[in-house]
C-alpha cells in the first residue's frame, strides 16, 4: 500500500465546502449521556482550525456507538457539537439529520469560516454498507473530502471510503501523522526494530505476527497470547488463557522466527493466581504453571529479558499489554514495558486500545513518540493490510 498521500496542505480550500470525516466516537456516561473524555474531539481541532483559517466551510461528520442503522436518541451527536463549539470558540451548527432536508439546507447556506456537524452517520444503515447512493448524497454537499478519522480507516464505509469516488480525497493532519509514522516504521524502520505484542488472544494477532516476522529483528510476546506459545514449546500452562486450536500455528511461528533469524522472546516466569480477580494473591511461577493456577502477568526475570531487548532499539512498536494491567497487582509487567519504552530513546509507537490506555494510565504518554488513535486500524496496519480509508486518498 502506498502511504504517501496528499494532505490538506496540498489543496486550496478557500471558498470551498469540505466534507470532513472525524472520529467523534467519544465515551459517554451511560445514565446522563455526558461526554467522559473529549480527547477525540480535541484531536480533530488542528485540522478543523486549519481548514477554517484557510477559508473553507466545514461539514464535519462522524459515527457514535453502534446504533446499527436505527435512530437512537441516546447516540445523538448533539453533545459533541456543543463541546466542539466550546473548544473552537465558535458556533458549530448542528444538523438534525444526515442527508435530509435540514442537513442539505444548512450545508447550502454554510459560509467560509463556518462549521456544521451532521447527525450520527450510523443512524442510516447505508453508511456501514458503503451504499453508493448514500455516499453520493454526502459528497453532493461538498467539493472536497478530508479524512481525519484514523480509527475508522480500516472500514470500507460510505463516509470513510465511498465518498472518495465522487470527491477529491485528502488526509487531515491526524491521519497524515498516523500513516507517515506507522508507514515509515514498517517500511523503513530505524534498526534494530523491536515489536512487542500482548493482549489476550493469538487469533487476534495471527496476521500481525506473520507480517512482523518479515520485518522485525526481535518480537516479544506477552499477555494472554503467550500461554498458547508456551504450550507449543511443551510447557504446562495450568488454567491460563489457552487457544488449543492455535497451538500448531504457534509452533509454525516459532519455526519461522528461527528460520528467519528473528529473536522471538516469550516469558520465562509469570505471576499467577488461583482466580481471575483483582484481589487474588500473586504466586510466582517459573517454567510450568501448576494445574490450579492461571498466568496473570510476566515475572521479574521476564521483565529483565524484555526490557533488556528494548534497550538499544531503533524502532519499537507495541500493541497489547503484558498482563491483566487493570488489576494493580498484575500491572507490573505492563508498567515496566511502558517505562522501558519511555526511556529507550528509540522511535516508539504504541498501537491504540489497551496498550494506549496502559501508557496513559501509567503516566508515560508524554515520553512516547506516537500513540495511535485507532486500535483496530493500527492492528490492520501492522498486519500489512490495505486500509480502504487510506487507499482511497489521492497519492502524493
Amino acid at each position: 500500500m502506498n502511504y504517501n498521500k496528499k494532505t490538506i496542505d496540498d489543496v486550496d480550500v478557500n471558498g470551498k465546502k469540505v466534507l470532513l470525516r472525524c472520529d467523534f466516537n467519544v465515551p459517554q456516561d451511560k445514565e446522563t449521556g455526558k461526554i467522559t473524555s473529549d480527547k477525540r474531539i480535541v484531536a480533530a481541532i488542528p485540522t478543523i482550525k486549519k481548514l477554517l483559517d484557510n477559508g473553507a466551510a466545514v461539514i464535519a461528520c462522524s459515527h457514535l456507538g453502534k446504533p446499527k442503522g436505527e435512530w437512537k436518541t441516546k447516540l445523538t451527536l448533539a453533545p459533541v457539537a456543543e463541546r466542539l463549539s466550546e473548544l473552537l470558540g465558535q458556533e458549530v451548527i448542528f444538523a438534525a439529520d444526515i442527508i435530509g432536508d435540514d442537513a442539505k439546507a444548512k450545508a447550502a447556506a454554510l459560509q467560509p469560516g463556518q462549521i456544521m456537524l451532521l447527525e450520527n452517520l450510523r443512524f442510516d444503515a447505508r453508511e456501514e454498507k458503503n451504499d453508493p447512493e448514500f455516499a453520493k448524497a454526502l459528497a453532493d454537499m461538498a467539493e472536497v473530502f478530508v479524512s481525519d478519522a484514523f480509527g475508522t480507516v480500516h472500514r470500507a464505509h460510505a463516509s470513510t471510503a465511498g465518498v472518495a469516488a465522487y470527491l477529491p480525497a485528502y488526509s487531515g493532519l491526524l491521519v497524515a501523522k498516523e500513516i507517515s509514522i506507522m508507514g515509515k516504521a514498517l517500511e523503513n524502520p530505524v534498526r534494530p526494530f523491536v515489536a512487542i505484542l500482548g493482549g489476550a488472544k493469538v487469533s487476534d494477532k495471527i496476521a500481525v505476527i506473520n507480517n512482523l516476522l518479515e520485518k522485525a529483528d526481535t518480537i516479544i510476546i506477552g499477555g494472554g497470547m503467550a500461554y498458547t506459545f508456551k504450550k507449543a514449546q511443551g510447557y504446562e500452562v495450568g488454567k491460563s488463557l489457552l487457544e488449543e486450536d492455535r497451538i500448531e500455528y504457534a509452533k509454525e511461528m516459532l519455526k519461522k522466527a528461527e528460520d528467519k533469524g528473528v529473536k522471538l522472546l516469550l516469558p520465562v516466569d509469570n505471576y499467577c493466581a488461583a482466580e481471575f480477580s483483582a484481589d487474588a494473591e500473586p504466586v510466582l511461577c517459573e517454567g510450568d504453571i501448576p494445574a490450579d493456577l492461571m498466568g496473570m502477568d510476566i515475572g521479574p526475570k521476564t521483565v529483565e529479558i524484555f526490557t533488556g531487548a528494548v534497550k538499544g532499539a531503533g524502532t519499537i512498536v507495541w500493541n497489547g499489554p503484558m498482563g491483566v494491567f487493570e488489576f494493580d497487582k498484575f500491572a507490573n509487567g505492563t508498567k515496566a514495558m511502558a517505562k522501558a519504552l519511555g526511556e529507550s530513546g528509540a522511535v516508539t509507537i504504541v498501537g491504540g486500545g489497551d496498550s494506549a490506555a496502559a501508557v496513559e494510565k501509567l503516566g508515560f504518554a508524554d515520553k512516547i513518540t506516537h500513540i495511535s488513535t485507532g486500535g483496530g486500524a493500527s492492528l490492520e496496519f501492522l498486519e500489512g493490510k490495505e486500509l480502504p480509508g487510506v487507499a482511497c486518498l489521492l497519492d502524493a
